[in-house]
């Protein structure tokens, strides 16, 4: 008969072990639940998924565990399922962090554990998903339209056509190398919302698109990391995939609404929503969360080069609600933003001081050369 204390200790030394001790899944620290006929160990937004998938699941700390599947749990362990599930997953393909989207994390463990994309015996991306349809928000509008989309990872571009009639040309072509995406399925509004960020001209222009096939979002946002990463492979043929990887998409740091005022700080203040993009430094305020184009774009270098963060209270200010002050100075002008609670102010200054901090690469003097306050 089962020891009940006793396979709970064994299970809790087990989960100390360091192959064992971030979530197989998502890389949480210290998980305590078992998807026990995988054998491994996982977080519990983690453990959610594949309960949701049908998965047995137990709590290491809170549920009954006979001696069979403790064994079991003993002889595997996430250093084993990682070595046969993910064998052969590519360098571009996503894996999942602990703050990442529900649909990322899903098809992550649909993609291992169900349908066994990464044992080696299958590619990824099959080949028909750089052709499709997404529904893609109006530019001046919030309406949700089916649009086709073109990836070529030959010659590197995004291809979107507004009609279904394709003999008028594409609505646009990007580039792949300025494209970034990243899901955003609370400020779209749907569970597998993505945000497509490019460089259009002068301005930095936003798509907003959704699937209704979650394997079908996220195999498209894997299939652009792929082009990402194939194209960086050829503008760095030196650099290496720990260099590369960091580079294909990214999160933004920081996203939320803040007031602004003008350059004279006696202007009313605006309620503008801002996106911190630590990697190109830039820190973009749009007149709203779903713009198409941004208002400004504020670089942000290091105090070295004449740049700092801080809390403040502006005077003569007019019209601003909020009272948590937020002063970013650059060498040209100071800027005054209000947040609307500590928290805010607190988040944005640390988001904005982590990048102050840090050292400033060859890329960032052009591109701070190339904005205009």
């Amino acid at each position: 008969m089962a020891n009940r204390e006793q396979n709970k200790k064994i299970l809790l030394e087990l989960v100390k072990l360091p192959d064992n001790s971030m979530c197989a899944d998502c890389g949480a620290s210290d998980p305590d639940w078992g998807p026990y006929k995988l054998g491994v160990f996982v977080c519990l937004n983690c453990s959610d998924v594949h309960r949701s998938l049908s998965s047995h699941v137990k709590s290491i700390k809170l549920d009954f565990w006979d001696d069979e599947l403790v064994e079991f749990m003993k002889s595997n362990g996430n250093a084993s399922a990682q070595a046969l599930y993910e064998k052969a997953v590519p360098p571009y393909y996503y894996r999942p962090r602990e703050n990442d989207s529900v649909v990322l994390r899903e098809q992550w463990i649909l993609a291992k554990y169900e349908r066994l994309e990464f044992k080696g015996e299958t590619k990824y991306p099959p080949i028909p998903y750089t052709t499709g349809w997404l529904w893609k928000k109006g530019k001046e509008n919030t309406q949700f339209l089916k649009r086709k989309f073109v990836l070529s990872e030959r010659q590197f571009t995004l291809t979107y056509y507004n009609k279904e009639n394709e003999s008028k040309g594409p609505k646009a072509v990007i580039s792949i190398k300025d494209l970034n995406a990243t899901f955003q399925p609370e400020k779209i509004g749907h569970p597998h919302g993505l945000q497509l960020t490019y460089q259009d001209a002068d301005h930095t222009r936003n798509l907003y698109v959704y699937h209704e096939s979650p394997e079908e979002i996220v195999t498209w946002y894997n299939a652009i990391r792929a082009a990402r990463y194939a194209y960086l492979k050829t503008a760095y043929p030196t650099g290496s995939d720990e260099e590369l990887i960091p580079k294909i998409t990214r999160n933004y740091l920081k996203e939320g609404y803040m007031e602004k005022t003008g350059p004279l700080q006696k202007e009313p203040f605006k309620k503008r929503w801002f996106i911190l993009d630590s990697q190109n430094r830039k820190l973009f305020y749009f007149k709203g969360q779903l713009d198409a184009e941004e208002l400004g774009v504020i670089f942000i270098g290091t105090e070295s080069n004449g740049y700092s963060v801080k809390a403040c209270i502006p005077k003569n200010a007019r019209g601003n609600k909020w009272k948590c002050g937020v002063m970013v100075e650059t060498p040209e002008r100071q800027f005054v933003f209000m947040c609307e609670q500590e928290r805010e102010q607190r988040e944005w200054l640390d988001a904005l001081r982590q990048v102050v901090s840090r050292p400033m690469a060859p890329q960032d003097y052009a591109i701070e050369a190339n904005l205009h306050y």
